[in-house]
């Protein structure tokens, strides 16, 4: 493995490899140091997603002009049956594991600044080239199809399958931007100076910016309410209006339902544990006869930017 890794210009005199297990991401990931102690990580993919890894290069080499603490993009291509894409390695913990052990006010305060880095990148120019010819729309209409014929379906889900048949035009209904893709505590990183550090841009594109807040109800909120209400401050500049919490009501309602799917190829416990948030995420919104999680409406308050 490591004649193959040499291959690949930037990577000369290797010192260390480890292989990076954490995570959903189907790619491989290898941490790298080389000699030098220059640090990246190195992701594998088969070679036909060249187009597609040269796409995420473009929208991440943007990204990496804005003034916060990243994974930059160092070089993609292909090496013998793999499309690579090689990035710089950020130091820090996982956020998830920190987050809980800070005082509020410090979450708080963090929520506030992730969401402005996101703010930050929803607000770069858009190429045309980038604009994609169709939505997501279609797809999501799949994915919910998949989810009512399946046999993992939870009990009492009839509304919320109807409100989200009943909203789904309002998924990309503004304008396009770059989005991570994925952007909550699990890849966030708490870095030595005390801020946050973003990673794993994979799943970056150019779409429906709303289709980014939805894992803060996923992932986030079970971990920190203060982190979640700063994040949705931070992005806003205060609270989100009435048509973005109808918006990501949907997505929230559409994700509890088809992670269930999502979650098959990961085994068992990942499906359970996709159930258990979906539950929640049901009683957070009264089974989405509500817009406004119950999180947000008890707590929002206490929190000012």
């Amino acid at each position: 493995m490591k004649s193959l890794f040499s291959e690949i210009p930037e990577l000369k005199e290797i010192v260390r490899i480890e292989k990076i297990t954490a995570g959903w991401s189907l790619d491989e990931k290898y941490y790298i140091e080389l000699a030098n102690g220059d640090k990246f990580v190195l992701r594998l993919t088969p070679a036909d997603k060249l187009e597609r890894k040269q796409k995420e290069y473009e929208i991440v080499a943007l990204f990496n002009q804005l003034d916060f603490q990243m994974s930059r993009v160092v070089a993609n291509g292909l090496v013998r049956d793999k499309s690579y894409m090689l990035y710089t390695w950020v130091e820090g913990r996982d956020f998830r594991e920190v987050i809980s052990s800070l005082p509020e006010e410090e979450q708080f305060s963090h929520g506030v600044q992730a969401g402005k880095i996101l703010k930050a990148m929803h607000t770069l120019p858009v190429k045309d080239k980038h604009i994609p010819k169709t939505n997501k729309i279609p797809k999501k209409i799949r994915q919910l199809r998949l989810y009512e014929e399946s046999t993992s379906r939870m009990d009492n889900d009839e509304s919320v399958i109807a409100f989200v048949k009943e909203n789904l035009n309002l998924f990309w209904s503004e304008p396009p931007v770059y989005s991570h893709g994925d952007f909550h505590t699990g890849n966030l990183l708490y870095t030595p100076e005390g801020t946050i550090g973003v990673i794993d841009f994979q799943r970056s594109g150019c779409g429906d910016r709303y289709e980014d807040f939805y894992k803060i109800q996923m992932f986030d909120v079970p971990l920190s309410i203060p982190f979640s209400i700063g994040y949705l401050k931070g992005y806003f500049n205060g609270d989100p209006h009435e048509l973005f919490w109808r918006i990501n009501a949907v997505y929230v309602a559409h994700a509890s339902l088809y992670s269930v799917i999502w979650a098959q190829p990961f085994g068992e416990g990942d499906v359970l544990d996709m159930k258990e948030r979906a539950l929640r995420n049901f009683e957070d919104y009264n089974s989405f006869r509500e817009i406004i999680p119950k999180w947000y409406r008890v707590h929002s308050g206490k929190w000012k930017i």
